[in-house]
């Protein structure tokens, strides 16, 4: 209230109201009603915090099975786009960095552990660990006693450099966690390396053969395209697709994040979406040993195969390959991946590439089965000897075209893990560091082509 003084001066003043019971009522019911809309903000706020607390672990894990696969445990920041929405999350990846040889790796390896016999403990050769491949024992080798500079490994490529595409000299090994190795082509080295390596066949190199130094045979043709070994008893380790090979040599090395989540935990996408056509293979030798092209005309009276390639009545040139291979994604809910021969662990990228490497069901023969199962990802493939005929096979492969769930767990093998690079001179060299064994193979053709490594019929009739 304005009032005015003695003085003239304006002055503010406070009037005091009247008491009144009725203005006192209103007022202590505005105050309540006030507290009580205060509480009821704060307990909404701290359950919208819990809820989205919730929301965001949810999401994290959503994007972690989208982003990363399936992984557990040391985290990182990771921004993702999502319906055109930008969010950031902190995702969840395995316990301990992944090994250096698979995308994003960087676990080296340590020293090898020695035993109480003195020797390392690590399984590195096939009468150490049979059945496995030790193919990662031996990327993720170090010797036990440290490397010095100047113990640099000698490799001979006795066959030359040219096939190999590589260059003479220690560039090979520049990414490998042993690096202290080289290679050489000139045959004047052939007394003082360390190991000679002969590609496709092995000719005598005219020395005799220095206590530690190792001959090794590399084969990636099956026994039938490969040459008899004229000197059977001088090779010391063998480099092939098999799994007891000294140092396997596969196609492609299939390798789980986490070997105890073998499906996508994630949603996972329609595989058989669009696609209106059943079986497709792409093929140019007709006379294969196996007798695959009997056994797909013998499928097409039951089912539609179409054959791509001279031996079939659709085409589609080399020269448009990826083309080629877009349509049996887009098109076709199986491919024949056939090997042309039947032998063990000879798995080709017949299967790794034109079947695996698209989003296509691969219907396989080449190996036994149970090398397709310890090779390939569980669940990935159809393999004709779980089947007594042709008709049989139809039969399923019909099933599956009618159940789009059953067909797509075939794919939930996708976002569990990786095909590796296996990096052989990378293993080469680190093996020519361990204290290995002297040994050489009684006789190598028998290894390699004896009774039960390849049949010209099917596996199943064989054990039959």
């Amino acid at each position: 209230t304005v009032v005015t003084s003695q003085d003239g001066q304006l002055r503010w003043c406070a009037m005091l109201p009247r008491f009144s019971t009725r203005r006192c009522f209103l007022t202590l019911l505005c105050v309540t009603a006030l507290l009580f809309i205060v509480v009821n903000l704060v307990a909404h706020q701290e359950d919208g915090a819990n809820s989205s607390t919730n929301s965001k672990t949810k999401r994290t894990h959503l994007f972690e099975s989208i982003i990363l696969g399936p992984f557990e445990s040391w985290t990182q920041s990771t921004t993702t786009t999502v319906a055109d929405v930008e969010v950031t999350e902190t995702t969840t990846l395995a316990k301990e960095p992944l090994p250096w040889y698979m995308a994003k790796g960087k676990r080296l390896p340590k020293p090898a552990k020695i035993g109480p016999s003195g020797r390392r403990i690590a399984k590195l050769f096939p009468g150490e660990d049979r059945g496995a491949d030790r193919i990662e024992n031996q990327l993720m080798f170090y010797p036990p006693d440290p490397i010095e500079p100047g113990q640099v490994k000698k490799i001979l490529m006795f066959n030359g450099l040219t096939s190999w595409g590589l260059k003479a000299g220690r560039e090979t090994f520049a990414e490998c966690p042993i690096n202290t190795c080289s290679l050489s082509a000139n045959r004047v080295d052939a007394e003082d390396a360390d190991a000679i390596l002969f590609k496709d066949h092995l000719v005598h190199p005219g020395i005799q053969r220095p206590a530690k130094q190792v001959w090794i045979l590399y084969l990636l043709e099956c026994p039938y395209h490969t040459a008899h070994v004229k000197y059977n008893d001088l090779v010391n380790w063998t480099a092939t697709y098999r799994s007891d090979s000294d140092i396997v040599a596969p196609y492609e090395k299939w390798v789980y994040h986490d070997a105890a989540v073998t499906e996508f935990q994630g949603p996972l996408r329609d595989f058989a979406a669009n696609k209106t056509d059943k079986v497709a293979w792409f093929v140019s030798n007709c006379g294969a040993r196996n007798g695959r092209l009997q056994y797909a005309q013998e499928l097409q009276k039951h089912i539609q195969v179409d054959i791509y390639g001279a031996c079939g009545k659709h085409k589609c040139p080399r020269s448009l390959a990826e083309k080629c291979f877009e349509l049996l994604d887009r098109k076709y809910k199986f491919y024949l991946a056939f090997e042309n021969s039947n032998c063990k662990d000879y798995i080709t990228e017949k299967f790794f590439v034109n079947g695996l490497g698209r989003n296509i069901l691969p219907i396989v023969m080449g190996a036994r089965p149970e090398d397709y199962a310890k090779s390939a990802p569980k669940h990935s493939y159809i393999h004709v000897d779980d089947f007594a005929t042709p008709k049989q096979l139809a039969e399923y492969l019909h099933k599956l075209d009618k159940d789009d769930d059953l067909y797509n767990a075939y794919f939930k093998w996708k976002g569990t893990g990786e095909f590796i690079n296996t990096h052989f001179f990378c293993r080469l060299c680190a093996l020519l560091h361990d204290d290995y064994p002297v040994k050489s193979y009684r006789d190598i053709n028998e290894w390699w082509r004896g009774a039960g490594t390849c049949t010209t019929s099917s596996w199943r009739t064989l054990r039959d």
